[in-house]
């Protein structure tokens, strides 16, 4: 069975920024998943370029990719293009909760 980019992000789902206690798919930090067979490639992003937890939550997306049904590797790449913002990337809720309201 061959996994789906929507199985996977329910699985990046499980995973928190540390410090904003915020699910990393509702804050908008995974901007792409590419599925070629059981291999997955994550590009995610940071809420600062210096995030002190960058390590920490590069390997949390990592273990929740290879939680994945189907999925049996996992790469993910760290990228700051385009920059992150809330405004543009986070769910409406997050915004909500992150008190911006647009």
């Amino acid at each position: 069975m061959v996994a789906s980019e929507s199985e996977v992000m329910t699985s990046l789902s499980s995973v928190e920024d540390p410090e904003l206690k915020l699910k990393v798919t509702d804050l908008g930090l995974i901007y792409s998943i590419n599925i070629e067979s059981v291999h997955v490639e994550v590009d995610m992003t940071l809420t600062s370029p210096g995030c002190p937890v960058a390590p920490e939550l590069m390997a949390a997306v990592h273990r929740a990719a290879l939680e994945t049904e189907g999925i049996e590797s996992a790469h993910v790449n760290l990228t700051f293009s385009p920059p992150w913002d809330p405004r543009i990337h986070a769910s409406e809720d997050t915004k909500f909760e992150m008190g911006i309201f647009d």
